[in-house]
């Protein structure tokens, strides 16, 4: 019977896809790479961009569309099985891809390209993937003597495994964790559309009864944000703060030393001071030293507002329940109830005008106006769930530019929080442009017996964020996959997704989406403004909170890590400038943190706030123009959403903008001036 995964395909072919089908395909497609590799290093003619540089960037196209299928299902789909796949993949992938960095035949040869750059006629992209071919054997080993490169094998098949092995332990507490209340007093003050979704949780999780609340977060935050119970407020928060804290079998605490420890090794050895000098080489912030220094910055400037917040929060729970001191629990629910009490705002008010087809058509028509694209839903496209929508994607010409899949409800074999992701890159060759496949996926409160799925607004922005990830896919126009669509410096990946988010805020684009989900009528101008007044609120303990992450990051990776022992006092060290609540030694961020020790943001989480000067300083261009003006869309495709990884991306912002971003702008929309 044929391999589905191993027949050439266009599309994701998930129907014929059987688990029993991956481990094969993987295998065989290493071993056609490695073909391709060694017909590279077997070319006895002078190595030239096009023989060598080239060639390397085309060879195990087949490995990458199967790896991108595979992962993509292992985060949105999985399952045990294919989470045993992984385990027993991985170290394969990572010892291929160590084959590759490490073959002296092969880096010769690209060495011998790289030598010659000055002398060579390359376009400026051809220039960028040069560096970027070379810095890829250097940066993993290329230049080692041979027991270093053994090491550096060890090392790297060692962290591909513990990366695995944190996320699975972080996705099982999620879903082992259930709280079932079968009390109506224990879900007084939740929105009637919140207990609801609870009470059919209950009711898919085996119980007759009762309201199901659980770590995902559609259940877990309105649950914070509402429930009145503080007792159980304390009881869900140290759940949620606890997870890979337990000390059992689950436990992360092992995994997180030693995937610091090993990190920190492997850029010794590389001739680097710390992991975080190794991964801001090839970052806009250049180094730890200037990350650190911009935190700070912007640490000074909000720890003042953030204390005064506090303050004020502290002062309103004091006046209206007699709480004498404010624990992690609390912030959430009377933050909404202060909230609501300035602003007379809630997100009960504004969930009828944010149904999900809606939101979905909104920000369809936001990228129509912006970059003249049109989606159509399309029903014959294979799809790994029958909850997935499938989407055509045109210009104005009708020309196809990418296939878009979006993917919305929680489900047990899906991981939490939202992503961009592709099944195909964009490349050039052979006089074809050949298209994107883009995913989106996210977990949005699921729709109810009596309601369509209704978004929070911070689930609106959070789908404009993704769909900002997904242009900056979609758009993509350059020759080389390595370099196309978000293939960018990780600190300017969330410029495209960022800026799209403000989008959110704007009277001109709420009118074409935000309407009652019941009577049709547009969101009232009054709730705009109120939603733009309240955008700033309690900013300054935002800011603190992302900042508190980006210096745990650097804890971790900007320093040697080989004296910490105990994960919890370690975290507490970093935490203590940007601490506002109680301390409360039953939870521990680092061992749930899937960004910095399973996800890409290793030395990198500062790349949030770094991305939102860009963003503000973007989006007060298209402010001073327009929102829809198409000069300032049209630059920010030209240069920015079309161009991925081309070039420096300073180079490129500043041919959109005409100059360096301001840390003013930020600093300004956040009211922290």
């Amino acid at each position: 019977m044929q391999n589905p995964l191993l027949t050439p395909f266009d599309q994701a072919p998930f129907s014929k896809i059987k688990n029993e089908h991956f481990k094969p395909a993987f295998l065989q497609s290493i071993e056609d790479a490695r073909a391709e590799i060694d017909a590279i290093t077997e070319n006895t003619d002078t190595p030239t961009f096009e023989n060598t540089i080239e060639a390397l960037e085309f060879a195990g196209q087949q490995l990458d569309r199967i790896s991108s299928v595979f992962f993509n299902l292992n985060s949105a789909e999985t399952n045990e099985e294919i989470q045993k796949i992984a385990q027993e993949i991985s170290p394969l992938l990572s010892e291929f891809g160590n084959d590759i960095t490490l073959n002296e035949a092969l880096f010769k040869r690209v060495k011998a390209v790289y030598d010659q750059k000055d002398n060579l006629d390359l376009t400026v992209e051809q220039h960028t993937l040069l560096d970027k071919k070379y810095k890829s054997f250097s940066r993993n080993g290329a230049n080692l003597s041979e027991d270093k490169k053994k090491r550096l094998r060890e090392i790297d098949a060692k962290l591909a495994k513990l990366k695995l092995t944190f996320g699975e332990n972080v996705l099982a507490e999620t879903n082992k964790y259930q709280l079932h209340l079968t009390n109506e007093a224990d879900v007084d003050g939740l929105p009637e559309g919140e207990k609801e979704a609870a009470a059919q949780l209950a009711i898919s999780k085996g119980k007759k009864d009762g309201w199901m609340i659980t770590l995902d977060y559609p259940s877990y935050i309105p649950f914070m944000k509402y429930a009145k119970n503080r007792e159980l407020r304390k009881k869900l928060s140290l759940a949620f703060g606890s997870k890979g804290f337990h000390n059992d079998e689950l436990d992360n605490q092992e995994n997180v030393l030693e995937i610091a420890k090993l990190r920190f090794e492997r850029a010794n050895l590389l001739g680097y001071k710390t992991h975080a000098h190794f991964v801001l080489e090839e970052r806009m912030a250049e180094t730890p030293e200037k990350v650190h220094e911009f935190l700070n910055e912007l640490l000074d400037k909000a720890k003042p507002a953030a204390e005064r917040e506090f303050m004020q929060l502290e002062e309103f729970a004091k006046k209206i329940d007699a709480i004498d001191r404010l624990e992690k629990w609390d912030g959430s629910y009377y933050s909404e109830k202060l909230k609501q009490e300035l602003f007379n705002l809630d997100d009960e008010k504004l969930k009828p005008y944010f149904k999900l087809e809606n939101v979905i058509n909104g920000v369809f028509k936001v990228a129509e106006k912006l970059f003249d694209l049109q989606f159509k839903e399309v029903e014959d496209v294979d799809r790994y769930h029958n909850e997935v929508k499938t989407y055509k994607v045109f210009d104005a010409n009708n020309n196809f530019i990418s296939l878009f899949y979006a993917d919305f409800h929680p489900r047990a074999g899906k991981r939490g929080g939202a992503w961009m992701t592709s099944f195909k890159s964009q490349w050039k060759r052979n006089g074809e442009n050949v298209r994107p496949h883009i995913s989106n996926v996210c977990n949005f409160t699921p729709s109810t017996k009596s309601k369509p799925s209704l978004l929070t607004f911070n689930e609106v922005t959070t789908l404009f964020h993704e769909f900002g990830h997904g242009l900056h896919g979609m758009l993509a126009n350059t020759t080389y996959p390595s370099l196309s669509g978000t293939s960018v410096f990780w600190d300017f990946v969330e410029l495209p997704s960022q800026v799209l988010e403000n989008w959110c805020y704007e009277k001109e684009a709420l009118e074409l989406f935000a309407k009652h989900y019941e009577t049709g009528e547009t969101i009232p101008m009054e709730l705009v403004e109120k939603i733009k007044e309240s955008a700033t609120f309690q900013e300054g303990m935002q800011t603190l909170r992302q900042l508190s992450f980006g210096l745990l990051d650097m804890s971790w990776h900007g320093g040697d890590p080989t004296q910490i022992s105990n994960v919890k006092k370690h975290e507490d060290e970093a935490f203590k400038n940007t601490n506002l609540y109680p301390e409360t030694p039953e939870t521990c961020m680092s061992t749930a943190f899937s960004h910095i020790f399973q996800g890409g943001y290793s030395s990198g989480y500062y790349s949030y706030k770094w991305a939102e000067v860009l963003d503000a300083d973007a989006f007060a261009y298209f402010k001073e123009k327009g929102i829809f003006n198409k000069e300032v869309a049209t630059k920010f495709k030209d240069h920015v959403l079309s161009q991925g990884g081309t070039e420096n991306p300073m180079v490129l912002y500043k041919r959109f903008r005409g100059a360096e971003p301001k840390v003013e702008a930020l600093l300004e929309r956040a009211g922290l001036l």
